[in-house]
């Protein structure tokens, strides 16, 4: 089917922050936009507001008429739905166009220069970060991101006249597979989606045929030391990067005062004093990943350092929403172990000497099962951890696998607990919070409202006592 020809698109999980860039991309070509979600959400909130027709319950009788014409109506899904979902199983069985969101993804960037950020993590951030760099720079860019920009407050980005876009490249489902990078960063590799790939072997297999796909004349921009083998076609430059090592990277790093200062070192160009917008010290990596590819394709030095002090940061990532002298409360979305030990390492630096409290809500049953080990050596850097049940997302329960496989193997003398969500106020109300990190890519970050409210009311409290 050729996009341009169609009329209608129909989203099976519009409220995915994948799927619904992709939604408001087709709100902005005038195409009739609607779809299902399982429950409401701030994103599908948004797309209504924005023209998109969107229900909640799973029912054939609940799509619009204007997609139920085959011939005019592209269905979109996402691999987080499940194959019997009724309302896909009438769009099969009548004959419709159905494809992965990848897929659609790629076609519309087919005739783009396709920027792609991939990786197990920090790839929501570098693709993002990387985006705000193009974006106000005489470059431009259009980019699907994986999260809400903090200076954008959406996720899609659109330019009339820039051939750039930047694309988060998902692994999951090899979803990256149907994506043609012009040039691609590629964050990490560490092992994930066992559910989907069976072994590390075959995770990385994955990401080898990923680096067949970078165009020539493009060129592929990977953090040095990660266990990779790429695979280039002739014609593709390779450079490698890290925070202190590789053809791009950081020099004269100096982190106090609530900031981070970096010179940024790239083979032909040295950019001094630059400060991050959000200064964590997993941004100086993420930083210098963006800042290489936005070098590559013609930003100036003047526009980096500008991009870079101005960008101020991703929902749920790194996302702090109380930050006072006294106390600190941050979302970030790390549900992997290498995510989780990065993110707090971070907090760490930022606060040496305060007590740090996660609630952490693991996500997916096999990645508990996988990786509860490596989950309780990142979670142990902690001073105190929470655990929550498992998020299911797409899963049924495994037998033997919950939250207290992480409980159970955390270090010696933490301070644990585990509690249900709905308990979780009252359990943080009973605490004496200094710096508290919401982790997990599942529901948790709903209950970060009521947290802040909460912790906002006690610091009040305080201050009418004194």
């Amino acid at each position: 089917m050729n996009i341009d020809n169609i009329k209608s698109v129909y989203f099976v999980g519009v409220g995915g922050i994948g799927m619904s860039a992709l939604a408001r991309y087709f709100l902005s070509k005038g195409k009739t936009v609607a779809g299902y979600d399982r429950t409401p959400t701030e994103l599908t909130k948004s797309l209504i507001v924005e023209g998109a027709r969107i229900h909640y319950d799973e029912s054939v009788e609940l799509i619009p008429e204007a997609c139920r014409d085959k011939e005019t109506t592209l269905v979109v899904l996402t691999p987080a739905v499940p194959r019997e979902h009724a309302e896909l199983t009438y769009f099969r069985d009548n004959g419709f166009e159905i494809q992965k969101r990848a897929q659609v993804l790629g076609e519309i960037t087919r005739s783009t220069k396709g920027l792609c950020v991939a990786g197990t993590h920090g790839k929501t951030t570098t693709s993002t970060m990387l985006a705000h760099l193009m974006r106000q720079s005489h470059v431009e860019c259009t980019a699907f991101l994986g999260g809400i920009s903090q200076n954008y407050g959406t996720n899609l980005l659109l330019s009339q006249k820039s051939p750039y876009t930047v694309i988060e490249a998902d692994e999951f489902d090899r979803s990256f597979h149907w994506l043609s990078p012009y040039m691609s960063v590629i964050t990490a590799t560490d092992p994930d989606h066992l559910d989907i790939y069976g072994t590390k072997e075959a995770y990385l297999e994955s990401f080898e045929h990923y680096t067949t796909l970078i165009q020539p004349g493009g060129a592929l921009i990977i953090h040095k030391g990660i266990e990779l083998q790429p695979k280039m076609r002739k014609g593709v430059s390779v450079y490698t990067y890290s925070r202190e090592e590789g053809d791009f990277h950081a020099e004269n790093i100096r982190v106090g005062n609530g900031e981070i200062l970096i010179d940024f070192v790239a083979p032909d160009t040295r950019i001094s004093d630059i400060r991050l917008g959000v200064p964590v010290s997993v941004n100086i990596e993420n930083g210098v990943a963006a800042m290489a590819v936005a070098h590559l394709n013609g930003v100036t030095d003047e526009e980096i350092r500008r991009g870079m002090a101005s960008f101020r940061g991703v929902e749920r990532r790194f996302d702090f929403k109380i930050r006072t002298d006294r106390v600190a409360l941050l979302s970030d979305y790390a549900h992997h172990p290498a995510e989780i030990r990065q993110s707090v390492q971070s907090v760490r630096e930022l606060y040496r000497n305060r007590k740090i409290t996660a609630v952490f809500q693991p996500h997916l049953y096999t990645r508990t099962r996988d990786f509860y080990q490596e989950f309780a050596d990142s979670l142990s850097l902690l001073d105190e951890v929470i655990l929550t049940d498992i998020y299911p997302a797409r899963e049924r329960p495994i037998p033997g696998v919950s939250s207290q496989l992480i409980y159970d193997h955390l270090r010696p003398g933490i301070e644990k607990s585990i509690c249900r969500k709905e308990e979780l106020l009252n359990t943080l109300k009973e605490k004496d919070i200094e710096v508290l990190i919401i982790l997990g890519a599942g529901d948790i970050d709903n209950y970060v409202p009521e947290i802040a409210k909460m912790m906002k009311e006690k610091m009040e409290g305080c201050h009418s006592l004194v």
